[in-house]
């Protein structure tokens, strides 16, 4: 499972296979749309040493032209899905792990008092049902960067937010969330392992698979709040992705990890309202 973890944070700061640096997308702002080029201003500064004045563009949409992003294909799709994905397992893991590992002991104890007589449900197959689910959110943020990245409220190069509306509304929802019943319900289930699998616990390799699953389940809807504010800092940004799985980590595992998540929000509130005044 380490392995894993490892794994999925050098990928990701390799680049991901997108061909993009890690490091230079890697910016530490207070309000990242300050600094995210804009596309269209890119588009006729990008072309210094050309004379239009004598082009005849009465028929051209130079504002469509300027800010159409570059088209997915079904290379791109699958490459920003394992992106999302690898990047989740590099967050996720770790706070992940007491429930991966207790499930292990449990279920190695009960084999050895005879308790049960299934050798074919091990670890991997809980931890699968775990990413499936996460895989499964993958997609669901692929979807939503390419309408966000269409729509220009996400920047095609640098992947964060080049709107001071959109990261004003992200920041406050993501704030507003962290307050709310729901956030606090599946967080419950998170930090509580032990009272998890004795309500949950199922038999077999199936009931392994359905307990990751529903696991993954509870930790999407305490963290995809979270995850929603790398379209705020940037994909890709290193400095965002470790700072989000710190809190994740600490709301999870610490003592103190909800009254952390509570300022968090409130903190995050006041980030989204300062934004709307720059």
């Amino acid at each position: 499972m380490v392995a894993l973890c490892l794994l999925a944070w050098l990928y990701i700061v390799a680049g991901a296979g997108l061909g993009m640096n890690a490091w230079e997308m890697s910016r530490l702002a207070l309000f990242p749309h300050l600094q995210t080029p804009n596309t269209t201003s890119d588009m006729t500064s990008d072309m210094p040493g050309m004379d239009m004045s004598g082009m005849d563009m009465s028929g051209m949409d130079m504002s469509a032209m300027a800010t159409e992003p570059p088209a997915w294909g079904g290379a791109n799709w699958a490459l920003m899905i394992a992106m999302w994905w690898v990047m989740m397992i590099a967050m996720m893991s770790p706070s992940a792990a007491p429930t991966i590992l207790l499930y292990a002991r449990v279920h190695r104890h009960a084999l050895a008092k005879g308790q049960i007589q299934d050798k074919l449900a091990p670890t991997g197959v809980f931890m699968a049902g775990y990413l499936l689910v996460w895989l499964g959110f993958s997609v669901a943020a692929t979807a939503l960067h390419w309408l966000l990245e269409r729509e220009a409220f996400v920047s095609a190069t640098m992947m964060s937010s080049q709107s001071h509306w959109f990261s004003a509304v992200v920041l406050i929802g993501a704030g507003l969330y962290q307050l709310s019943r729901f956030k606090n319900a599946c967080l419950s289930h998170c930090r509580a392992p032990t009272a998890f699998l004795a309500r949950h616990w199922r038999p077999h390799a199936v009931g392994a698979l359905r307990l990751g699953a529903l696991h993954g389940a509870f930790c999407v809807g305490c963290c995809w709040m979270l995850m929603a504010l790398l379209f705020v800092g940037g994909i890709m940004n290193l400095v965002w992705i470790a700072a989000l799985a710190i809190l994740v980590l600490v709301e999870k595992l610490f003592p103190a990890g909800p009254w952390v998540g509570r300022a968090a929000g409130i903190a995050l509130i006041a980030w989204g309202g300062a934004t709307l005044l720059v």
